[in-house]
């Protein structure tokens, strides 16, 4: 089932809709025994060719009626609707209070029976194990096993064999950042029984826009051994503390880059010739760390000082204080020394990856959103998907009325207070929205003052949060939040609360994007319920001061000059594209960069896994290697000393001292080359003697390679990590900064083979290797 042109999306979806409810009366006439055996069945049709597409129509309706059944939810025909998109591939639009959860249901029972596994995605854990402990009874009704990838306490880990199980499951519900770890885990084990993943098949991502563009910024990393300890970031500090902008750096949105003049003070400042050269990389790289953290990442809305004096990230969307995650590359200690609390321990990255490319690596990608139509455009370009909007089942009753304006931020708060009491004296529940954490604790502090009770939702634990959204819609409620606070939970009206009105959503302040107001909005007007939503903005909201030259509001917001609605609508919606054009372009570099990482790293994992399925490196390969080792040594070593031979020896191929290395004719390479490879030859056969099998020679070498490919990938993951800051300082020199970092990425690609082949041969060679009493290996590696 092929559908090509988007205009014939949503007839197609039509038509297939037909067939499913053509099957609904056959389907409820079955008894319970009759249903569960359906799963039987297709299993069966699929393994003996049938495909999933001609299935579909039988096979949703055999779930919509056990969802009716176990559920007591009979999915509606927009839900089966946009349940077929997401089995298409497509990325579906769902109307707040929709039932994007039930509608998950088909698809993911559908794709679950091929055995392969079916996953659907979110964007807390709150949502994903309320998702998976709701809909799992009819999964389990139908024979499917289903789990949960994520726990209630974020501190409490799955083991090894829990994570296997899980995967091992028909259905699993999970988050995106949990998936997308385990898949890095997965490719860090040290044995093949150690991997708890199996191949990727199909995904839902439900939230699609918020996983895909909101988190797709940042790349997923996993630390692991400290770095040494740097002693630059105090006096980078210090050194940034002296700049002056325009003179030393120059700064746009969310760039600084060094001045040529700026650069020519630190090669003075520092005593150095050429700041680029590889030996000045660590003092460059500091200087850009604290560049940006003294002019780029801003306190109270990008990060905080927490109660116990440690820098604490904050969710620019939620408004959340993000426990446990830190700026990568050194970047959070530059935070940490400008604002003179402990320094903590630099980690090396060990394995890093964007949401583009992970999402991009199954088959089969689907994904479901209330707001996700207006980033169609970018999410064709980066992820090759068509958006569908699926129509509503009931008709919007919700008053979406104009926008007012506001010179300043005083009055627009006053006004914004005025309104939400309006509302609250008839008993009409309130749901203030706010763009940052800071901007409801304004709204809060205005409402004690009124007098009003109310519940605020800036926190950082998404069960809670989700608790206080859910009672937002009873009467006489009184609700402030964050654009993204309860993301994913449906606001029920309470008794008597339709005939008020419904739910009033009163936004403050013009938010990152068109998608988070629109998302605001739908908080009321859920499944045809009336609602109200307006918005109040001004020249004083975060995103105009950051994108708008601030002499030119300062007259209108100080009333020296009068402006209009008009003009201030014009300024305010300005700078919501702009910094909506940032975010593609912040996205579109993140994925670029990664491209590079993503090519070595796909070298890099089939490597590890054809060793750890059982590969190994042939007597043959490891002698060519040895040759090459051998090659650079000779290269590196043109006028050759017998000291130097003898240090090369003990550190790669014996720890045994011979005579005869001193008799031979150093200035003959091939004769020097022969000798050298003639004692990699003696020493292989001697680890052979010693181990006494085949099968357990090929086993150590195993080990081994995987030892010399894991310790240098690390290193270059780190590299690479600390190479995207460095570079980004770099504009001031005209260059074309992808291009630069491309080149320097594949000549350290280039090093890291060389390391691998030296650092294969040394553990080879140099490894402590015997039987215990059990007939297993016991290897010390050098």
């Amino acid at each position: 089932m092929k559908i090509k042109k988007t205009k014939g999306i949503v007839k197609q979806l039509y038509k297939e809709l037909k067939k499913v409810k053509s099957y609904k009366e056959e389907m409820a006439a079955l008894t319970d025994e009759e249903l569960k055996a359906k799963t039987v069945e297709f299993r069966q049709r699929f393994e003996n060719g049938e495909s999933l597409d001609k299935m579909l129509p039988e096979a949703f309706a055999a779930m919509c009626e056990a969802d009716m059944r176990v559920l007591h939810m009979f999915p509606f025909d927009v839900q089966i609707l946009a349940g077929i998109a997401l089995h298409l591939g497509y990325l579906a639009e769902m109307n707040t209070g929709e039932g994007k959860t039930l509608t998950a249901t088909c698809p993911m029972y559908l794709n679950g029976l091929t055995g392969k596994g079916a996953i659907l995605v979110t964007n807390n854990e709150y949502l994903a194990l309320r998702d998976a402990e709701e809909m799992g009874p009819a999964y389990e009704f139908m024979g499917l096993t289903i789990s949960a990838g994520v726990k209630r306490d974020a501190d409490d880990k799955f083991e090894n064999d829990e994570k296997k199980e899980i995967y091992n499951s028909d259905i699993v519900y999970t988050t995106h950042s949990a998936l997308g770890f385990d898949y890095l885990i997965n490719n860090l084990v040290k044995s093949a029984d150690e991997r708890f993943m199996r191949d990727f098949y199909y995904i839902i991502i439900d939230e699609a826009d918020s996983v895909l563009l909101d988190s797709a910024s940042t790349p997923l990393v996993i630390s692991g051994a400290p770095r040494v300890q740097s002693n630059l970031y105090d006096m980078a500090d210090f050194f940034v503390r002296t700049l002056q902008e325009d003179v030393d750096y120059e700064v746009e949105e969310k760039n600084v880059w060094f001045t040529e003049k700026g650069l020519e003070y630190a090669e003075s400042y520092f005593g150095i010739e050429n700041i680029f050269s590889p030996e000045c990389f660590e003092i460059y790289r500091h200087l850009v760390l604290a560049l940006r953290a003294h002019k780029i990442i801003e306190k109270g809305t990008e990060y905080m000082i927490s109660e116990s004096g440690e820098v604490a990230l904050i969710d620019a969307s939620s408004g959340r204080m993000l426990k446990g995650v830190k700026l990568r590359g050194g970047q959070h200690q530059a935070l940490e020394c400008k604002e003179k609390v402990e320094i903590t321990q630099e980690n090396r990255s060990m394995a890093s990856i964007t949401y583009q490319n992970f999402f991009s690596m199954f088959p089969k990608m689907a994904g479901m959103s209330g707001t996700i139509y207006d980033a169609r455009d970018e999410l064709y370009d980066v992820y090759g998907k068509k958006v569908v909007v699926i129509p509503t089942n009931n008709p919007i009753q919700r008053v979406d009325c104009p926008d007012w304006f506001f010179s300043d931020s005083e009055k627009q708060f006053e006004a914004a207070i005025k309104l939400a009491v309006k509302k609250h004296e008839t008993g009409q529940p309130v749901l203030i929205v706010t763009t940052m954490i800071s901007d409801t604790e304004i709204i809060s502090h205005l409402l004690v003052k009124e007098g009003l009770a109310h519940s605020v939702l800036n926190a950082n634990n998404a069960f809670w949060e989700a608790e206080i959204i859910k009672e937002a819609g009873q009467m006489g409620a009184m609700t402030v939040a964050t654009s993204m606070a309860g993301r994913g939970t449906d606001i029920k009206l309470g008794p008597g609360v339709k005939e008020l009105g419904g739910l009033a959503v009163i936004g403050v302040g013009r938010m990152l994007n068109i998608r988070d107001e629109r998302q605001a909005r739908g908080r009321a007007g859920r499944q045809g319920d009336p609602g109200y939503s307006r918005f109040l903005v001004s020249l004083e909201d975060d995103i105009v001061e950051k994108g708008t030259d601030p002499e030119k509001l300062k007259k209108y917001i100080d009333g020296k000059k009068r402006i209009s609605d008009r003009r201030i609508k014009k300024i305010v919606n300005g700078a919501q594209r702009t910094n909506e054009e940032m975010g593609v372009t912040n996205r579109k570099n993140s994925k670029d960069y990664d491209v590079v990482l993503q090519l070595e790293r796909k070298l890099m994992y089939d490597t590890r896994d054809m060793l750890l399925d059982g590969g190994t490196v042939e007597k043959e390969k490891l002698m060519a290697i040895a040759g090459e080792n051998i090659d650079e040594f000779l290269r590196e070593n043109k006028k050759l000393d017998t000291s130097t031979l003898n240090r090369y020896l003990l550190d790669n191929i014996s720890y045994r001292m011979e005579k005869e290395s001193s008799l031979i004719n150093l200035s003959n390479k091939a004769r020097v080359k022969a000798y050298i490879l003639a004692r990699v030859e003696r020493s292989l056969e001697e680890k052979k003697e010693a181990i006494g099998s085949e099968n357990g020679m090929n086993d150590f070498i195993r080990v081994s390679a995987l030892s010399a490919i894991d310790e240098a990938w690390i290193e270059q993951v780190d590299y690479l990590q600390q190479l995207q800051g460095a570079v980004s300082g770099r504009s001031s020199a005209q260059r074309n900064l992808m291009f630069e970092y491309q080149g320097e990425a594949l000549e350290s690609f280039r090093k890291m083979e060389s390391r691998i082949k030296r650092n294969i041969i040394r553990n080879v060679l140099l490894s402590e290797v015997s039987m215990d009493k059990k007939n297993k290996l016991r290897i010390i590696l050098p």
